[in-house]
């Protein structure tokens, strides 16, 4: 069947790939589990329930859950079948962009997925004049449950207008207005079609590793990663359009139980959680003591010794496997095909390591407003360190100044009530601006430099771009975050979110008092020292006006809910530079 709406997936699922567990939420402590047959017949029910209620094609509908479950690919697929529009969003913004998106999007429902955010969005509704109720998807006294809707939908005596209404919906028709989370400013809404969306899903599809032998029904995936995102969201549609199991993670928490319990072959990540789990291996290898710990330190000796990716070869690569990197993808559940890396830039020191430990990831780029792929890597085109060839379907242009711009079916059709930043958006030759830096190389493989917006110039006239700074930087253990600073000065600064929990075991090694608290760590000439002694090996690899001059310890875990990262974990600088401004004027000799 013709794939040419997001709904029609689910259907063409049903035809082709017709699943038992087609995706999976855990209740209670077990997991339940919802079939491809099931899964329609709910969103039908939805659609009934919706359309009773009065929501006609056009009309908004917020989904907002805490962790992706079955409700929230339920209530999608009922909305968009009639026309509706979902408008998704981070269960952890502010309660002013809460009132914000739902005001500029004019939502009329939301569904929430517990008590939490249920008070969240009361809080906000009346100063919403749209929003007419709200539902949840957790059982709570005194609240509509999302269950009325699918009561409402129980009687399927106007399955014909569903029907109906599904014929009508051109593949150019809005399907969802994305609220991106921003740095600065308020968040802008990206309009995205049914079209868009499905182009991306089918020129991504390739690109996704097989398995030889395993069937579509025995394919699993473990996702976590915020479905608000549409990095995940089209991720989604693709396990979808491949018959694929999808089992939703409980929490980032809950993580490695759910890896032990569903053993998946594909699982999308961030970068953060990648030197997360490599901090955790180095932890713990290193910690061993003894014979155990000199075998660690050998193996990763001989992984970085590797000259080519692939199945290790020779003896040492052989009894290193066996030993040590065996056990690494026993604790990603002994499964993994390939792990697929998005949101930000990935350490190439990494992920030679993981690929070295029989553990492929693609790395791959793209942003909201392509519905997001733009490049990705895959198995038979695969160059570490680059975000791989731009999909076959795309125009991808570097434009003078270094910025990647691109064209083609996945781009966006504007943002939401904001015809001048749309008309902003893009060349005039029609090509959007993706406001980063980068180059393709002879081989085709696309290479980011730096977001464009993000570089600045010191006062001496140089360029510095910071995320390259930055993610060198943090292959030191010493450092869990770094922001380097300087536009306008005459050399660049950092601040810098050391890794506490890895700063007092290597005080408690040395017997030095750093104190317990990050408060207490950040003040420690010890710890700064150290730190310092990390700088000034980065500094080697770096031109002299690019080099980092001065830090100051920041005396507190960088998050989501202090306003200091975004929902995908990139810095928000503008936030980061206002909350310790003290420390950016000690730095440069600035009075207050």
């Amino acid at each position: 069947m013709s794939i040419r709406r997001l709904f029609d997936i689910a259907h063409h699922a049903l035809v082709k790939y017709p699943n038992d567990t087609m995706f999976a939420t855990k209740y209670h402590g077990e997991w339940k589990k919802t079939s491809t047959k099931e899964f329609i017949n709910l969103g039908n029910k939805i659609s009934r329930g919706l359309l009773k209620l009065g929501i006609k094609p056009g009309d908004k509908i917020a989904l907002i859950t805490t962790a992706t479950r079955t409700e929230w690919a339920v209530m999608d697929l009922g909305i968009s079948q009639i026309g509706a529009i979902s408008v998704p969003v981070y269960p952890t913004i502010s309660s002013e962009d809460y009132i914000y998106i739902f005001n500029n999007a004019e939502v009329e429902y939301c569904f929430v997925s517990d008590r939490e955010l249920l008070e969240k969005v009361n809080a906000a509704k009346p100063q919403v004049q749209t929003l007419k109720g709200i539902f949840t998807f957790d059982n709570i006294d005194g609240t509509a449950n999302w269950q009325e809707i699918l009561d409402l939908g129980s009687d399927d005596s106007n399955q014909s207008e569903v029907e109906d209404l599904a014929k009508t919906i051109n593949p150019e028709d809005l399907a969802t207005i994305i609220y991106t989370s921003g740095t600065t400013g308020k968040p802008k809404g990206v309009m995205l079609s049914h079209h868009n969306i499905v182009s991306n899903v089918l020129a991504s599809d390739h690109r996704i590793p097989r398995k030889r032998g395993l069937a579509y029904d025995d394919t699993k995936v473990l996702s976590f990663l915020p479905i608000c995102h549409i990095f995940e969201r089209m991720l989604f549609y693709l396990y979808q359009f491949n018959g694929y199991s999808v089992y939703f993670a409980e929490s980032i928490e809950k993580m490695g139980d759910n890896i032990k319990e569903v053993q998946p072959h594909l699982m999308s990540v961030v970068p953060r959680l990648i030197e997360k789990v490599y901090d955790k291996i180095y932890d713990k290898g290193t910690s061993a003591g003894g014979l155990k710990s000199k075998i660690f330190l050998w193996a990763l000796g001989v992984n970085k010794a590797k000259k080519k990716l692939g199945k290790p070869t020779g003896i040492k690569e052989i009894i290193a496997d066996k030993l040590v990197f065996s056990k690494w993808r026993e604790g990603l559940g002994g499964n993994i095909i390939t792990l697929v890396s998005g949101s930000a830039a990935l350490s190439a020191r990494l992920n030679n390591m993981f690929q070295n430990a029989g553990i492929p990831i693609l790395e791959g780029y793209g942003l909201t407003e392509t519905s997001p792929v733009i490049s990705v890597n895959s198995f038979d085109r695969l160059k570490v360190g680059s975000v791989g060839h731009p999909l076959d379907n795309l125009d991808v242009k570097i434009q003078a100044d270094g910025e990647i711009t691109v064209k083609g079916p996945n781009v966006f059709k504007g943002y939401f009530k904001n015809e001048e930043q749309t008309k902003e958006a893009f060349t005039e030759d029609s090509y959007f601006k993706t406001g980063d830096i980068g180059h393709i190389d002879d081989e085709g493989f696309l290479h980011i430099t730096d977001r464009k917006k993000e570089m600045f110039k010191t006062s001496g006239g140089k360029y510095v771009a910071p995320q390259v700074i930055e993610n060198l930087a943090k292959a030191s253990k010493f450092i869990e975050q770094i922001m380097v600073v300087g536009d306008g000065e005459k050399m660049p600064c950092a601040f810098v979110q050391p890794d506490f929990n890895f700063a007092k075991n290597w005080a408690e090694r040395h017997n030095l008092k750093i104190g317990q608290t990050p408060a207490e760590m950040a003040k420690s000439p010890e710890l700064k020292a150290r730190i310092e002694k990390e700088i000034d090996y980065l500094n080697t690899k770096l031109g002299a006006w690019e080099q980092v001059k001065k830090i100051e310890l920041t005396p507190e875990v960088w998050s989501i809910d202090d306003g200091l990262l975004t929902p995908t974990m990139k810095l928000k600088r503008k936030a980061i530079k206002e909350r310790y401004i003290h420390l950016y004027n000690k730095m440069y000799g600035h009075t207050a």
